[in-house]
């Protein structure tokens, strides 16, 4: 049926171009018939003839009957300007040559014009019928406003205009230069202000959707936009890359929500990718809680510095199905992924592991972080956290890993919960195996809250949001840092590759945001005010503070040893040491006792 279909639709276009050509020699005769007295009537059929049989022979040369007309645009009426100035050519060299008489120059001129209009004409008329009655007939647009008249907006409202199954009718365009107040940028979309008038516009016409068509444009600016948009249940969206979209790699109308990561991020950071480079291409890299939201991003980066193979080790085999089917199919044939599925505190098993696969680096995200479950299973944070990377990091000496980086939070400093103490531990256990003897380099990078990560506050925001409030929030001057998963992962691979061994890295976390403003942003990003939705404030949870710190002031080297990563200058302890407190831990996993050891209040 499909195969008929096509071939119906091709002999029209033959059919209708045959007209047309014909049409058009006649037509200049007919104009010209006054100056067509020194020309027969065998030249103007001759004339006929071969310019049909050219036409068609450099239509098919130029795909003309093949192509999707509906989307036509200026590439394809430039190859049918090359198709008819080919034929009328080769009708202007070969029919003198048969005639034995000079061309009839005006004739042809005037057959190329008519030939090149009703041709391309025949084609576009396709494209606004199909436009105006067949793909707008059941889709109903919502009105949208774009925020950028640069080369991004033109491209989006372009897309819109052409692409009927976005279903969105670009209504008018903002964009603070003021050179570009007025200006039309397509089909009579018009820039009619700046940022700061958008409430008016989306008042004025009804807008239900606003894009942001600047995919540079800062978090302040995109949090003003926001803001400008708030409680009119009005949806915010960002056009992608313009450079990945001029490239192909992605189109147009793959339009991302904005959330709540785009108005806390932050400059990204610019890797030192040789430095990087010598660390994984081409070699072995392990990484545990690999189908973690940590984990898993880790090995998503370390993948395009195009190992030799990714061991993705982790508890959990649902998520490690997930991120080898993911990594498997992005980097098919490229770069061999391993699916291990095996518990850190089993110690046989970890030393198996890294003796089978002997990977060069090792990157332990592996570890329960929960705060407040923590506080009521220390037993369960203690074994894994503690007794865990112990196990992982000691396989890792034994079978000469080259670097092993752990990851580590901002909770061990000062930790008044378990979960804390038991990573503050876990960084002593590795800095204690960092000796001269020791062929591994161990390092600890700290990070503090991670937008979107398990755990994260966000997801039981928009739960609540969704479900109609309230948003839950434990106390009003609840403060944390934040970062995005990409960012923390992308530093903890440069702070590994800065590693000499022995160092506890310190990522810079920005400014510290309460976590009221996070759920505010969330309630208005969601389209909602925040009367409509309502924050309560439920009180602070077991072994929860309220400030979040890095490092203490006396422990942080004030010069950066690379953009956004410090060098702490964290006590360590020596292998007695710790083989004493392990013993203790062993006998007493009690939440006092984790918090004296790893404040050392014991030492």
């Amino acid at each position: 049926m499909r195969n008929s279909s096509i071939r119906m639709r091709l002999l029209a276009l033959i059919i209708l171009d045959s007209l047309i050509v014909t049409f058009s020699v006649f037509l200049g005769y007919y104009i010209l018939e006054p100056y067509f007295s020194e020309h027969s009537m065998k030249t103007l059929v001759l004339s006929a003839a071969v310019l049909l049989m050219s036409h068609h022979i450099f239509a098919n040369m130029f795909n003309l009957y093949h192509r999707a007309w509906e989307y036509a645009s200026v590439s394809e009426l430039l190859l049918i300007v090359k198709a008819v100035t080919g034929s009328i050519l080769v009708t202007v060299a070969v029919v003198p040559i048969v005639t034995q008489s000079a061309p009839f120059l005006r004739l042809y001129f005037i057959t190329w014009m008519m030939h090149l209009i009703l041709i391309g004409g025949s084609r576009l008329s396709w494209r606004v019928i199909r436009r105006q009655f067949i793909e707008n007939g059941d889709i109903k647009k919502v009105p949208t406003l774009i925020v950028g008249a640069g080369r991004g907006g033109s491209l989006l409202v372009r897309q819109m205009l052409t692409t009927p199954y976005m279903g969105m009718e670009p209504v008018t365009v903002v964009d603070d230069d003021i050179n570009k107040q007025n200006m039309m940028l397509t089909a009579g979309v018009k820039v009619q202000g700046q940022i700061k008038d958008i409430p008016q516009l989306i008042a004025k016409y009804k807008i239900k959707k606003v894009i942001i068509a600047i995919p540079t444009l800062s978090p302040k600016r995109l949090s003003e936009v926001s803001k400008l948009s708030e409680g009119q249940g009005i949806e915010v969206l960002k056009m992608p890359n313009i450079e990945e979209v001029m490239a192909g790699r992605i189109e147009v109308n793959q339009l991302k929500k904005v959330e709540v990561e785009d108005l806390l991020g932050r400059e990204p950071v610019e890797l030192d990718m040789g430095m990087i480079s010598k660390e994984l291409t081409k070699k072995i890299i392990l990484v545990t809680g690999a189908g973690g939201s940590i984990g898993s991003e880790i090995c998503r980066q370390v993948a395009k510095f195009e190992p030799e193979k990714i061991i993705l080790v982790g508890h959990g085999e649902n998520s490690i199905y997930l991120i080898h089917q993911e990594l498997t199919n992005t980097y098919r044939d490229k770069i061999e992924f391993v699916p291990v599925i095996a518990d850190i505190q089993d110690r046989e098993r970890m030393f198996d592991i890294m003796n089978q696969y002997q990977p060069y680096v090792v990157y332990h995200a592996a570890a329960h972080k929960h705060v407040p479950l923590m506080e009521y299973n220390p037993e369960e944070a203690v074994k894994n956290n503690i007794f865990g990377t112990k196990n992982v990091a000691e396989a890792s000496k034994d079978a000469k890993v080259k670097k092993f980086v752990m990851v580590s939070t901002d909770k061990a400093v000062n930790p008044p919960n378990v979960m804390g103490a038991t990573k503050r531990v876990a960084e002593m256990i590795i800095q204690s195996l960092n000796d001269e003897e020791s062929e591994t380099d161990f390092v600890a990078v700290r990070f503090g809250n991670v937008l979107g990560s398990r755990g994260s506050v966000i997801p039981l925001f928009k739960k609540q949001i969704e479900a109609g409030g309230p948003v839950t929030v434990t106390h009003p001057e609840m403060t944390r840092y934040f970062m995005t998963i990409p960012e923390a992962s992308r530093l903890v691979l440069q702070a590994g590759a800065l590693a000499t061994g022995g160092e506890i890295f310190v990522l810079d976390m920005g400014e510290p945001v309460k976590i009221v403003e996070l759920a505010k942003n969330l309630v208005r990003l969601s389209g909602y005010k925040e009367e409509d939705i309502g924050i309560e404030f439920t009180g602070v949870r077991p072994g929860e503070k309220l400030f979040e710190e890095l490092l203490d002031e006396s422990e942080i080297h004030p010069n950066q040893v690379y953009d956004k990563i410090y060098r702490g200058n964290v006590d360590s302890v020596n292998r007695t040491q710790i083989k004493s407190i392990l013993d203790r831990i062993s006998n007493d996993k009690s939440k006092d006792y984790l918090l004296d050891v790893a404040n050392r209040r014991l030492w």
